[in-house]
């Protein structure tokens, strides 16, 4: 993970940017093995009913958990989600849900049961680490960690991974009823972040649940969600996970752990707003600016163009409090992504200090 923290004390001001969290093709399984994205254009068979899924995760979309990545559509070296957009990786196989960092993960978040089934097979006993500390060959042929495999009936399965260590609490051939707790979320397996990987599966083949029975590369199909979750899962090409006010600088690292959080404005402290998003493009210009009680302008940076497509990035910026004279009130800081020179995201959080 590339990351650049400056500090210019000259001005007294602290910013920060980190680039594009890296992705891995692995396939995520409990027996290391992938398929093919259906093609309902390769026969006229009709296709087969499939089961109604719920969020298979216990969160609130779009607040403490987001959909990080879709699966990939593209047969090519190249990758695109169903909406033809970026938001995915190559040969991704699964939708991913990530919560928001690890205090969470170590709070506990349950992993649900999509759909009423039959456990059909499981592992568990991998350690919660991230690969990148373990590194890849801790994890050939159980990319998927800790993991549950539900039999739906009529040749469909669903697949959870990445589960935590020991939070496992069902067994092969016990009957699930949809939405019940099958496990928690962890960090184990073929992974660098908090969150469940799912795949959907008709006799073995790889099912897009977004875009079911598309023969398209991207758009149409049915979504095989829920009506209930229509709403929340509505597609965003970006979208932010943390943001907030602290009072001391900001690292990936500070935020992925969610220590960020235990730092709050003080009275004479620094004073730093930060954000972190996911979904960047190639070209995006992010800025972000703080705007002190009276309205004026605090502190603002406008990062250069994105140099590539970011799974996800962070932006940081504020002042020290060097003379003591900061100004009581709220503080609003205001987020916006600016693609082809139109505004495309905005993000506006707020603190009292």
């Amino acid at each position: 993970m590339k990351q650049a923290i400056l500090y210019s004390t000259v001005i007294a001001l602290f910013s920060g940017v980190v680039a594009s969290l890296a992705q891995s093709p692995a396939a995520e399984s409990p027996t290391a093995q992938s398929s093919p994205l259906r093609s309902p254009s390769a026969t006229n068979a009709p296709l087969p009913d499939p089961p109604v899924l719920n969020l298979p995760i216990d969160c609130k979309l779009g607040q403490d958990c987001f959909v990080q990545n879709y699966v990939d559509r593209d047969p090519s070296p190249n990758s695109r989600d169903f909406k033809c957009g970026s938001r995915t990786y190559n040969a991704h196989n699964g939708t991913d849900f990530r919560i928001q960092n690890h205090l969470a993960r170590k709070k506990g978040v349950a992993v649900l049961a999509a759909a009423a089934g039959n456990v059909d097979r499981l592992r568990d006993g991998e350690p919660d680490i991230s690969v990148r500390v373990a590194g890849p060959t801790s994890v050939a042929n159980k990319e998927c960690g800790n993991a549950v495999v539900i039999n739906h009936g009529d040749g469909w399965s669903t697949q959870y991974c990445h589960m935590a260590n020991g939070s496992i609490v069902v067994r092969p051939g016990q009957k699930v009823a949809a939405g019940d707790k099958i496990g928690a979320v962890g960090l184990s397996g073929n992974t660098e972040y908090p969150h469940l990987h799912i795949s959907v599966r008709h006799n073995s083949t790889l099912i897009d649940p977004f875009s079911y029975g598309s023969s398209e590369p991207c758009g149409g199909g049915q979504s095989l969600w829920s009506e209930a979750l229509k709403s929340s899962l509505q597609y965003h090409e970006i979208e932010a996970l943390n943001q907030g006010f602290a009072s001391l600088p900001v690292t990936m690292e500070n935020i992925e752990s969610g220590d960020i959080i235990a730092h709050p404005l003080t009275k004479d402290g620094p004073l730093i707003a930060y954000i972190r998003v996911i979904g960047l493009k190639a070209g995006d210009v992010q800025t972000l600016t703080i705007f002190a009680p009276d309205g004026n302008s605090f502190a603002s940076q406008t990062s250069p163009p994105s140099d590539t497509d970011k799974a996800q990035v962070f932006l940081s910026i504020g002042r020290r409090n060097s003379k003591g004279d900061f100004q009581s009130g709220e503080y609003k800081a205001v987020y916006t992504v600016t693609r082809a020179n139109a505004e495309v995201f905005q993000s506006t959080f707020r603190a009292t200090r």
